[in-house]
């Protein structure tokens, strides 16, 4: 089956091609059942950090990237990058590349406005909608993926849910969806599986498996956007053993990790993704957002072969978003 999003700003259906997929079917079809270990030894973290090694810190291509040739073929707008380049020389540090997001994402005038943490594929829903359980019992468990730390597991489990799906080509730093006071910034241990689509289907509720890092906000609290409580959870992947937790109130500079109790601004660079794919889920208190129209609208098109629709029901369909863009308005009373 082919696997189909829509672009946000045309709203043209795209056919995805996969990186790796005769290698993620095989890992999560035949070798889940006939061989597990082959799969543990896949997703353990040794495994992903001497994958990425080979893959983006390889020292046999850097002709072919200073050419701009590897460039063209991601299709890689250029003109956003901060570096030259001849100063991007391996697959890894095109894809921990920095932009100008200040100029060529610009944010949301309305300050309540949620924005999307990164250029991504997005699908949105809520944890009461019933046609959308067993969808997101194949992403996640609510409890496993939260770590089961604290209240937060109760505040969100009837609230609402954005999933965005990272692929290897795109900007690879997230940015804060709101602003709010920290809460709490934890790690949650765990694997390094593929968040390909079809392998999140295949074995159910990866996301709450891999390794993860948790942030809470609470976006009541003054200068904050106002939606309530916000949990942000950044999910690793296979080729991806670890989120470089770098907060920066001015472009990139001076990086450094949330703490609790620390006042965060909508918008700023939250933390980078090490190469390859992966995975951020947003999770909302219920009843504090409403999802942008035209997100709500692209998840239920019928015209789109999404694997996430596979099974029947009602459709489940992504949409390209690009970060910092408007995700969600404040819901009033």
């Amino acid at each position: 089956m082919r696997h189909q999003y829509l672009e946000r700003a045309t709203g043209s259906v795209v056919t995805e091609h996969f990186f790796g997929d005769q290698l993620v079917r095989f890992l999560y079809g035949r070798a889940r059942e006939k061989a597990p270990w082959l799969l543990r030894a896949a997703a353990s973290p040794f495994a992903s950090e001497l994958g990425a090694l080979l893959a983006f810190d390889s020292p046999f291509l850097p002709g072919l990237i200073g050419s701009g040739r590897f460039l063209r073929h991601f299709r890689i707008p250029w003109a956003e990058c901060l570096e030259p380049a001849e100063a991007l020389r391996t697959p890894r540090q095109i894809f921990e590349r920095k932009i100008r997001y200040w100029s060529c994402r610009p944010l949301p005038a309305d300050l309540s406005a949620v924005v999307s943490p990164a250029d991504s594929r997005v699908m949105v829903g809520s944890l009461e909608d019933g046609s959308l359980l067993e969808i997101k019992h194949k992403l996640f468990e609510l409890p496993e993926l939260l770590g089961e730390r604290g209240p937060w597991v109760e505040a969100f489990s009837r609230g609402d849910f954005a999933i965005f799906r990272l692929t290897p080509e795109q900007y690879h730093w997230n940015h804060t969806p709101v602003a709010g006071r920290v809460l709490a910034r934890y790690e949650v241990a765990g694997s390094c599986h593929s968040c390909h689509p079809v392998a999140t289907l295949e074995a159910p509720s990866l996301l709450s498996k891999n390794r993860r890092t948790v942030t809470v906000f609470d976006t009541d609290v003054d200068g904050g956007s106002g939606v309530g409580r916000v949990a942000m959870v950044e999910v690793v992947a296979l080729l991806i053993g670890e989120v470089v937790q770098a907060y920066s109130t001015v472009r990139y500079d001076d990086p450094r990790p949330l703490e609790a109790g620390q006042l965060a601004f909508r918008g700023r660079p939250k933390s980078l993704f090490r190469p390859g794919s992966s995975t951020v889920v947003l999770l909302f208190e219920p009843g504090r957002i409403q999802f942008a129209p035209d997100l709500e609208a692209n998840r239920l098109r019928t015209d789109v072969e999404s694997v996430f629709s596979r099974g029947g029901g009602r459709p489940v369909v992504e949409t390209a978003i690009q970060v910092r863009s408007l995700l969600a308005t404040r819901r009033e009373s």
